[in-house]
């Protein structure tokens, strides 16, 4: 009986992974992209859905760098969060409400770049500090509101375990828990979620924009 069940679940292990194998990438469409070759964007403050209150700004502030590394015109952060303070506009929900024309009237851009984080934080997990950012985003034409293009992304960083002696690692990741309160070990992590979620010639990532010598070769 039990060398049965052995073999069951070896065999359906078997099936599951070659089935897990066979399915296929999700394809992207870029006919919009390519049509609306947009030049420049600008970033509205994303919405967060962790319990961080530090994550929107935190994302916001590392996500220009890989969309001006990728080819794009990206307006000053500071100058449009300004921007909506002075039209009485301090809630990224309120923000991302704002029709797309209105967007286009204020701040003359091609594009605007709509970006939620979902998770942010470090949490204690008995033998290990895991800090985790995920985020999702979606770039929309300014001219018509249509969607262009919409991408995930997730950056973790679990630290080291103290060397598998049981006491050094609930010491290693108790003081690893504190530190990354203390020091927010997520900002760096909230960069490496931008660089994968809006990074160009990446899998199901952005096009290259007209600034970058890869200009429509994707």
């Amino acid at each position: 009986m039990i060398r049965r069940m052995l073999t069951y679940v070896a065999t359906l292990g078997l099936v599951m992974l070659f089935a897990g194998c066979a399915m296929p990438k999700k394809q992207v469409d870029y006919a919009a992209f390519k049509a609306a070759r947009p030049r420049s964007i600008v970033v509205l403050p994303p919405l967060n859905e962790s319990a961080d209150i530090k994550a929107s700004y935190s994302m916001l502030s590392q996500a220009t760098a890989p969309l001006a590394e990728s080819g794009y015109y990206v307006l000053p952060v500071a100058l449009v969060d300004e921007t909506f303070r002075q039209n009485g506009l301090t809630v990224p929900g309120d923000i991302h409400q704002v029709p797309a024309n209105k967007l286009r009237e204020i701040f003359g851009a091609d594009a605007a770049l709509y970006v939620t984080v979902t998770d942010y934080g470090s949490r204690y997990q008995v033998f290990s500090s895991v800090t985790r950012v995920a985020a999702n985003a979606k770039l929309v034409d300014l001219k018509n509101g249509d969607t262009l293009w919409s991408g995930t992304a997730v950056a973790v960083d679990d630290g080291g375990n103290g060397g598998g002696n049981l006491i050094a690692m609930l010491v290693t990741a108790a003081i690893k828990q504190a530190v990354n309160h203390v020091t927010d070990a997520s900002y760096p992590m909230a960069g490496v979620a931008s660089v994968r979620l809006l990074s160009a010639g990446t899998p199901g990532g952005i096009l290259y924009g007209p600034r970058s010598p890869k200009y429509q070769s994707d």
